[in-house]
């Protein structure tokens, strides 16, 4: 289960409050000035979030969610209505990595790594696809076949993987056929999710809908997508008809 669900909010113009003084508060003063954000003082009432930055938060922040404010408190995790993730950013692309306030310094090691492994590129990238997105449309107007395409074009290797440089959208988009749907099997090897090869979890990663023996782990199933839908395998029930891809998984060696 999630201990909580990612969001990227909009703060251009909006009125957000921070209280406190010192390195804690004004390094939040310029991260919402990064994002567009207005500072004002604790008496805004157009003001929906807020950060309090103080050594004795407990009154301020009880006061501020009293009002209906999310507040974010400073290293107290368990005072949060939200966190603020570390944030890797390539253009419009933002990557963001949080912990749940648990430890800002593994989020931070982490984004760290990433930077090594995402290139400058990436940026374009993301500017490229939404310069094609009316033409892709066109070409493949069912949004589940253009999906699977997509899927297809930024796998490892593919024409427009994120994690290789130079990749050129019109190229690809003037070069890209369809993609099969279809159904693909996955007998399981152990029920260790990071035992899946990469080709399965690419088929998980893209499964419009995914249908699992009883017993299967739900650490595997979390590997599918978040929209897919999932059925469990009774004898008595058929699969439905799936125009897109449908993955089934078997528990094989992963049986109780």
């Amino acid at each position: 289960m999630l201990h909580s669900l990612p969001l990227f909010h909009r703060l251009t113009g909006q009125p957000v409050i921070v209280l406190g003084e010192g390195e804690a508060a004004e390094a939040k003063r310029r991260l919402l000035e990064r994002a567009g954000a207005a500072i004002v003082g604790a008496d805004d009432r157009e003001a929906r979030l807020a950060f309090v930055a103080l050594d004795e938060p407990e009154a301020a922040a009880a006061e501020l969610k009293a009002r209906g404010l999310l507040v974010n408190v400073v290293d107290r995790p368990e005072l949060c209505d939200f966190t603020t993730p570390s944030l890797l950013e390539r253009g419009p692309v933002l990557v963001a990595v949080s912990t749940g306030g648990v430890s800002a310094g593994l989020a931070k090691a982490l984004r760290l790594r990433l930077e090594g492994l995402l290139p400058h590129t990436l940026g374009a990238l993301a500017e490229g696809l939404n310069a094609a997105r009316a033409a892709m449309k066109a070409r493949w107007p069912d949004g589940k076949e253009r999906r699977r395409v997509m899927d297809a074009a930024l796998a490892s290797g593919g024409p427009l993987d994120p994690l290789a440089e130079g990749s050129d959208v019109t190229a690809w988009l003037d070069g890209a056929t369809g993609s099969e749907g279809g159904t693909r099997e996955i007998v399981l090897r152990s029920a260790d999710p990071d035992d899946l090869t990469l080709r399965e979890a690419r088929w998980l990663g893209s499964a419009d809908l995914v249908a699992y023996e009883p017993g299967v782990p739900a650490a595997v199933l979390t590997r599918s997508r978040a929209d897919a839908a999932q059925m469990e395998l009774v004898a008595a029930v058929a699969l439905p008809e799936e125009p897109g891809l449908t993955v089934i998984i078997r528990r094989g060696s992963a049986a109780p």
